[in-house]
């Protein structure tokens, strides 16, 4: 059962579970629960495995949930644009699915290949193109959930509109599973986009103009398909896993795009090209080989598995508003040399959402202490300017006394409310996203 017990959060603790179990129907997932509310024991659901902030995590004596057999895509309606779906179903499996319908699954995490619906509803993930599509939540349109005694409900609708009740989706989508496990969900789908994306090539000297860059390409006006940002050291652990020459150019690499039709998309990446050169890009282009762009977009996704090849790495997930991206940027390169950090960065620049990476050498526990205040300082540096201390990952285990602070007590003793009232007996998930 070890590899069920942990999510791939670096420094998140957790415990040996009890049992692990892995059902195959809503009927199996109701069971388990009404076992532990009945007993009092801790159960927590788990997708792939593949998340940042311990919301997985399972401590002593809890309850492993594990979605991976209900992975059926169970309906595609192409006339309404829908999908529902089991928990378990891969985010690119539900995007090749519904593309055969001429449909597209916008959420797009850089964990696609790998990680499932219900571990991205979990988290309300987030991705590459959402600067300009929206998150997890923009899509869930409904849900069947097993909730605190085992009862089995249905949340949202089908319908394009609706508006009856409280928004008990949006309540769920996020929740970290701390509320109930989600056995359906019902996602609203786009037509699947045939033409072409313009790709905006940018290297800078410094972290701080390609800041300025991002800042500019939000001050235009303009909406990005993405905004991808990747400093020297990530394209470096890159080009050594994978030979791709990424870092040759400069510090940092900016990819923007547009998937506007026809002369609109020309017109976005020329104003995308101009706010990048206008920020001091040493090289700026567009990209007239689209093999090669997807093979740029390819290195952003692998940024984070080839820093892992380095030795243990914790990831951040602050989020700015996209204006003060450079202060952010500066703040991180200042916590880096403060506490002597390894810090690497990647970040979905467009929307402001940014990834520090701190690299620690394994067993060097002095190293690891520094990296942990330096986190501490880039949390309370994004709330400085504004911003949240999580636009994608999760709050879980590693993120609770930032969460704190931007919520104030005020809200917190909300949560707890909401909390009591759906899981009277505080089995689910207990000591996640607030203590």
């Amino acid at each position: 059962m070890a590899g069920y017990a942990h999510d791939e959060a670096e420094w998140a603790p957790h415990g040996a579970p009890a049992a692990v179990v892995r059902p195959r129907s809503t009927d199996d997932v109701a069971a388990v629960v009404r076992v532990c509310a009945a007993t009092g024991t801790p159960v927590v659901g788990r997708g792939a495995g593949t998340g940042l902030s311990g919301a997985a995590n399972a401590d002593h004596g809890w309850v492993v949930v594990s979605f991976e057999r209900m992975d059926k895509v169970l309906a595609v309606d192409a006339a309404e644009q829908t999908a529902t779906v089991q928990p378990g179903v891969v985010n690119n499996a539900l995007r090749a699915r519904v593309a055969e319908d001429g449909l597209w699954y916008p959420p797009d995490p850089a964990s696609a290949p790998w990680s499932t619906i219900g571990g991205n509803v979990a988290t309300n993930a987030g991705g590459l193109c959402c600067v300009k599509y929206g998150v997890t939540r923009d899509y869930v349109l409904g849900m069947e959930a097993v909730m605190g005694s085992g009862e089995v409900v249905r949340l949202g609708r089908t319908t394009a509109k609706g508006v009856t009740g409280y928004d008990l989706v949006g309540l769920m989508v996020g929740s970290e599973g701390t509320l109930g496990l989600v056995t359906e969900v019902t996602v609203r789908l786009a037509p699947l986009r045939r033409g072409g994306e313009h790709t905006v090539v940018g290297y800078f000297d410094t972290l701080v103009q390609a800041g300025d860059a991002v800042a500019a390409v939000a001050a235009a006006g303009v909406v990005p398909s993405a905004l991808e940002l990747i400093d020297r050291f990530c394209l470096e652990a890159v080009d050594a896993w994978k030979n791709m020459g990424l870092a040759a150019e400069g510090a940092v690499l900016l990819l923007g795009r547009s998937d506007a039709p026809g002369a609109a998309g020309e017109a976005e990446a020329a104003q995308i090209l101009a706010c990048f050169e206008g920020a001091g890009a040493v090289m700026a282009m567009r990209s007239t080989d689209e093999e090669e762009a997807e093979a740029l977009f390819e290195a952003r996704r692998l940024a984070y598995p080839a820093l892992e090849r380095l030795g243990p790495l914790l990831t951040e997930d602050v989020c700015v508003p996209r204006g003060r991206v450079p202060e952010m940027l500066r703040l991180i390169e200042d916590a880096a040399a403060r506490f002597d950090t390894r810090i690497g960065n990647i970040a979905h620049a467009g929307d402001g959402n940014l990834h520090p990476l701190f690299i620690v050498p394994a067993g060097d526990a002095a190293a690891k202490e520094r990296a942990q205040e330096a986190f501490e300082v880039i949390v309370d540096g994004a709330l400085a300017l504004g911003g949240t201390v999580t636009g994608e990952h999760g709050v879980g285990l590693l993120k609770m006394r930032g969460a704190a602070d931007e919520l104030g007590p005020e809200v917190l003793a909300m949560h707890r409310a909401l909390k009591d009232a759906l899981d009277p007996r505080g089995v689910f998930n207990p000591g996640k996203v607030f203590a």
